[in-house]
C-alpha cells in the first residue's frame, strides 16, 4: 500500500510537525482511479496468485473446521484457510434522509446471505455504522474564494524503499461551515435518519457527521471542510469534514451556504451505512476466529473504521493465513512492537461496541513505536517471512550498521572547552561548555541539531537524511527511550506467561463469578493480555498466577 501510495499520490504532507517524533506521520492524498488501477494490475500478476470475482454467500465449514466459500451460483473455492473482510457490505442498508435502501456501498449490492451464515456458526454479532460525505463537482467550486493548503516540498514518501516520486502534485482547499450552515443543517433534523431513530448502529464517536457536530459542539460557530481533489484526470472533489445522511435537499442548501460553495453542484450524495459485525473478543489474536479454524475475519466486520486500520488486519490475517496451510508457528506482534498489535490486542480483548480508529493515545509505548522507524522495528520480522526481498533488506542492513557506527563515532569524538569552541556554541545560542565534552553529549541539547555538529567536526561526512534523523532522535531521546524500555521489558515478562488453552476458570478457587465468566469468554493466551481484561483485577491476575504454578505452566 505503501508502496502504491508513492507511485500514485498527488499530494503529501507531514502532520503534528510542531510536536515530538512520537505523534509525527504522513498523509498523502492519492489519484483514487490511479490507485485502483496500479494496485489491480499489482494483484494480477502476483506469481501464485489466482483472481475470481463472484459473490459469497456462506463459508463451508465442517467438524469445527473451515472447507471453503461457496457463491451465490453455487460455485464452491475450497480452502484451508479462508479471510473475510467484507467492509460495509455486511446487511449493508444505505439512508440518505428518510430514503433507505439495501446496498454495501452506493450502487452494490450488500452481502446479505454471508452474514446469515456467519450467524448461523454461531458468531456474535451486532449493528454498526458509518458514514460518507457527499461528492462534488470541481468545476462547480469557486476555489479563488477558499484557503489553499500546498503539500510539503520535498516531499517525504511512504515506503522505505521508494526512490523517485511523481513530480503531479495538487493543492487540496479549506473553507468552514457558518451559522447559516447550521441553521439549514437543523431545518432538516425531522428528516434526518440520525434523530428520528431510524438508524439503529452505533456510530463513529471520532468520526461524527456534521449533524452530530452541530448537535454536540452548539456552542462552535464554524466547522472545517477540508476538500480533496479525487485525481488528476477528474474534477470531482471529496470534502471531508462533512460526512452527512440528511436529505438530499437539505444538503444542496446546506452546501451552498459555504464560502466558495455558492454554486457547488453534487456528483453523488453523502449517506450513511448501516452494517453487521462480529464481536472480536471471537478472535484469537493471529485474528483466526476461535470458533472456526481456518477463518480469519478483517476489518469492519471486527468493528474497526477506517481502511488503515482494516490494512493492518489484513497483513496480520495473511501471512497467519500462510502460515497455517504451511504449517508453521502463527505470526502476532505485540503492543510494544507495533500499532498492529495495540489495535489488535485491543480488540480481541476488550472487544468493541462502536467503530474502533486507531489513535496514538491509545498505545502506552508510543515513543519507541514511532513512524520513522518502522523499519527498524519490523523490517527484519518481514524479511523472514518472506515479505521483504533481498535487495530492500539489505539496503536497510547498510542504513542500521550506518547508524550504529555514527552513534557510536559521535561518542568517541569530544571536543574542548577552547574560546574558539564556545564563540561557535554561542553563534549556535547555546551554553559554553567548561569541561571536554563529546559530540553525543552535545547533540542531546535540544537547540543543537546533526547539522550543527560539523561546525565542530572536521571529519563529519554527509550521511542519508534517513540515518541522520535516527542519529539525532537515538540521541536526544535516549533517556525517555531507555525508560520505555524498561517498561516494555516488564509488560513482555507478563506476556512470556502463557496460560493453557485447558485451563477451567469455572473451577479456580478464589476467582469471582464476573471474572470467571470475563476469562472464560475472551480466554487470554497469555497472563499479560488477561491484565488487560475490562474488570479483571490485580487479585485475581495473583490468583491465576498462584494457578498456572499449580499447573506448573509457570
Amino acid at each position: 500500500m505503501a508502496k502504491n501510495t508513492d507511485a500514485t499520490a498527488i499530494q503529501f504532507r507531514r502532520l503534528n510537525t510542531k510536536k515530538g517524533p512520537a505523534v509525527q506521520s504522513s498523509r498523502a492524498q492519492s489519484d483514487r482511479q490511479a490507485y485502483r488501477l496500479r494496485m489491480k494490475y499489482i494483484l494480477e500478476n502476483q506469481p501464485l496468485l489466482e483472481m475470481k470475482q463472484g459473490e459469497v454467500d456462506r463459508i463451508l465449514v465442517k467438524g469445527g473446521r473451515v472447507e471453503g466459500v461457496a457463491t451465490t451460483i453455487n460455485e464452491a473455492f475450497n480452502g484451508q484457510a479462508v479471510i473475510v473482510a467484507p467492509g460495509t457490505f455486511l446487511n449493508g442498508l444505505i439512508h440518505i434522509g428518510l430514503t433507505h435502501f439495501p446496498a454495501g456501498r452506493l450502487g452494490e449490492l450488500p452481502s446479505v446471505r454471508l452474514s446469515e451464515s456467519l450467524r448461523e456458526i454461531g458468531f456474535e454479532m451486532g449493528r454498526l455504522k458509518t458514514g460518507t460525505t457527499p461528492r462534488w463537482d470541481g468545476k462547480t467550486i469557486t476555489f479563488s474564494r477558499l484557503g489553499k493548503q500546498e503539500g510539503d516540498d520535498p516531499p517525504r514518501p511512504f515506503s522505505f524503499s521508494t526512490g523517485g516520486l511523481p513530480h503531479e502534485f495538487l493543492p487540496c482547499y479549506i473553507t468552514y461551515t457558518n451559522p447559516k450552515t447550521h441553521e439549514i443543517i437543523r431545518s432538516g433534523f425531522d428528516r434526518s435518519p440520525l434523530f428520528t431513530g431510524v438508524i439503529e448502529g452505533i456510530g463513529a464517536r471520532y468520526c461524527p457527521s456534521v449533524e452530530d457536530k452541530v448537535v454536540k459542539f452548539p456552542d462552535k460557530e464554524r466547522h472545517q471542510v477540508f476538500l480533496e481533489p479525487e485525481g488528476l484526470r477528474t474534477h470531482e472533489c471529496y470534502p471531508n469534514g462533512l460526512a452527512t445522511s440528511l436529505p438530499l435537499d437539505i444538503q444542496r442548501k446546506m452546501l451552498r451556504s459555504i464560502e466558495g460553495l455558492e454554486k457547488v453542484e453534487i456528483m453523488r450524495p453523502g449517506y450513511g451505512i448501516e452494517y453487521d459485525y462480529v464481536n472480536p473478543i471471537q478472535l484469537k489474536p493471529t485474528l483466526e476466529t476461535k470458533l472456526v479454524e481456518g477463518l480469519y475475519h478483517v476489518g469492519q466486520i471486527n468493528g474497526t473504521s477506517g481502511y488503515e486500520e482494516a490494512a493492518a488486519q489484513g497483513i496480520i490475517a495473511g501471512i497467519n493465513a500462510a502460515l497455517k496451510v504451511r504449517g508453521e508457528t502463527p505470526f502476532t506482534l505485540d503492543r510494544s512492537e507495533a500499532y498492529i498489535g495495540v489495535l489488535i490486542d485491543d480488540l480481541v480483548t476488550k472487544g468493541t461496541q462502536e467503530p474502533y480508529r486507531m489513535f496514538t493515545s491509545r498505545a502506552e509505548y508510543r515513543l519507541i513505536l514511532r513512524e520513522d522507524n518502522a523499519d527498524l522495528r519490523l523490517m527484519d520480522k518481514g524479511h523472514r517471512l518472506g515479505l521483504v526481498d533481498d535487495k530492500i533488506y539489505n539496503r536497510f542492513v547498510e542504513k542500521k550498521e550506518a547508524i550504529a557506527c555514527e552513534l557510536a563515532r559521535l561518542q568517541k569524538i569530544k571536543i574542548r572547552p577552547t574560546a574558539g569552541i564556545n564563540d561557535r556554541l554561542k553563534i549556535l545560542g547555546s551554553n559554553p561548555i567548561k569541561n571536554v565534552t563529546s559530540l553525543e553529549e552535545l547533540l542531546r541539547r535540544p537547540e543543537i541539531t546533526y547539522h550543527d555538529l560539523k561546525v565542530f567536526d572536521p571529519s563529519h561526512d554527509a550521511l542519508p537524511p534517513e540515518v541522520a534523523e535516527q542519529v539525532e532522535l537515538e540521541v536526544k531521546y535516549a533517556g525517555y527511550i531507555r525508560k520505555q524500555e524498561g517498561l516494555v521489558e516488564r509488560f513482555r515478562s507478563m506476556e512470556r506467561v502463557r496460560i493453557p488453552e485447558d485451563i477451567r476458570y469455572d473451577t479456580t478457587p478464589g476467582l469471582s463469578n464476573e471474572i470467571k465468566e470475563k476469562l472464560s469468554r475472551i480466554r487470554p493466551m497469555t497472563l499479560g493480555q488477561a491484565t488487560r481484561i475490562s474488570g479483571v483485577t490485580p487479585a485475581a491476575i495473583s490468583i491465576l498466577m498462584v494457578q498456572l504454578k499449580r499447573m506448573g505452566a509457570v
